[in-house]
């Protein structure tokens, strides 16, 4: 048995409490024996974990009772524990082995909080590992698709990565352990089943040795992926700001450390079809939105945004003369009373004086709208809200959170860029004073 691999990847340092997913199939019972055989050597403890999914009915049923037994009988702590996956997959709208899956892992890891177990085994050996590799070259993958199954991820280690399947079968007869077969493996109905039953033989004829020359290429991928990965990783924490980063310094990357920033900065499992989608998008110009799985990606100003924005809008809220409210959407105070102008002021991001005499109707806050325009104090001429914000360089969030005020007649203010000529206050006129201020 190969298993240099656990100290390769330092799997199980000293003290190490281990929990073994045991299914009750060769793989499983192969590893759990072989922990168990090692516990002094490796200076270790061993416990075991079985899920049984509730969808092989009477065989199911029959394999949790064999591990339940053998383990009473070895004196191995188990968890067991019954699930539905077929519920499962139909409440979460998944295939039935994607649910069976994540239930599994969810088990594995409350097992393992309860036992006080730091580190899970699953029994993956190196014809899962060529089989995995296969299956996503036929789906269509790039190298982490091609990297396979990783030896460890996180708390998950897989000891037998190394172990050929005829390699663990000879280890149960020597070692007199037995195990229980799933009848769902005999079955091509499954496309990973096809890949063992008939592509694999194929290969083995051509290369009798093929398991380990597909996990020697397996590291190989692993370590360029890690490089990769590493670069775009780097990248982002220097170029991205929590929201956005420019979109030349993206395009300007070689693809491949490219694709991974965009998948990373998504985080969805995106094709290839999806991040060529994005780069194509960058090059564009102006504002723009492009969507892909599960996300709406912005571009503005030469930056691309990957944050979904969804910062809602700004209710509109009447101001009183002798009142005080709070905007909570907007992070604002807004005072506002009745005085005479004594000095010239319109400091137009804390306090507004408004001629009363020339305001028509109610005073409203609100959102920008389709039309706005405003005459600015000062400038002589008028200009849309769309101009306005255009020549301050404010981007699409900072539009739609940008109050204004206005009248029944038209736009008295935009927080922060103009007041209207409109309602210019002289001094000794009665002027509405707004004050707003950040809290």
């Amino acid at each position: 048995m190969n298993i240099d691999i656990i100290e390769k990847y330092n799997m199980l340092p000293k003290g190490t409490r281990l929990l073994c997913a045991v299914s009750g199939g060769a793989d499983s019972m192969c590893l759990l024996k072989l922990m168990l055989s090692m516990r002094e050597k490796l200076d270790i403890s061993v416990c075991a974990a079985h899920f049984e999914h509730g969808i092989r009915g009477q065989e199911s049923l029959r394999d949790a009772n064999f591990v339940a037994d053998w383990c009473k009988e070895n004196n191995v702590e188990l968890v067991l524990e019954h699930g539905k996956a077929e519920a499962y997959a139909k409440a979460h709208s998944m295939g039935l082995e994607e649910a069976a899956r994540v239930l599994r892992y969810d088990f594995l890891n409350r097992a393992a909080e309860k036992t006080g177990c730091t580190k899970i085994a699953t029994a993956h050996n190196a014809d899962d590992n060529v089989e995995t590799m296969l299956f996503n070259l036929a789906r269509g993958t790039g190298s982490l698709g091609l990297s396979g199954i990783p030896p460890v991820r996180g708390n998950i280690i897989r000891p037998l990565l190394g172990c050929t399947r005829a390699q663990i079968e000879q280890y149960l007869r020597e070692n007199n352990v037995p195990h229980v077969e799933d009848s769902s493996n005999a079955s091509d109905d499954y496309s990973r089943n096809i890949i063992r039953h008939r592509v694999m033989p194929v290969l083995r004829e051509i290369n009798p040795e093929i398991s380990a020359a597909a996990g020697r290429t397996a590291e190989l991928l692993r370590e360029d992926e890690n490089y990769l990965s590493a670069s775009a990783e780097n990248f982002i924490r220097k170029n991205y700001d929590g929201e956005s980063l420019e979109a030349e310094k993206l395009l300007n990357l070689p693809r491949p450390v490219a694709a991974r920033v965009i998948r990373k900065l998504s985080e969805k499992n995106l094709s290839y079809k999806n991040v060529q989608d994005v780069l194509n998008f960058c090059s564009g110009e102006g504002l723009g939105w492009t969507d892909i799985p599960g996300l709406r990606i912005r571009r503005e100003y030469g930056r691309i945004y990957f944050k979904d924005e969804n910062w809602g809008k700004i209710e509109e809220k009447e101001i009183v003369p002798d009142s005080e409210m709070i905007i909570p959407e907007l992070g604002l105070k807004i005072k506002a009373y009745l005085s005479v102008k004594t000095e010239e002021i319109n400091d137009l991001f804390k306090t507004y004086l408004f001629k009363y005499a020339n305001i028509c109707g109610n005073i409203m806050l609100t959102g920008r709208k389709n039309g706005d325009s405003i005459t600015p104090y000062g400038r002589n001429c008028t200009k849309s809200l769309k101009k306005l914000f255009l020549e301050a360089g404010y981007t699409q969030r900072q539009r739609d959170l940008t109050p204004v005020l206005r009248d029944d007649k038209g736009v008295l203010a935009v927080y922060g860029l103009a007041v209207s000529q409109r309602v210019r206050a002289q001094k000794g006129d009665e002027v509405l004073r707004i004050e707003i201020e950040r809290i």
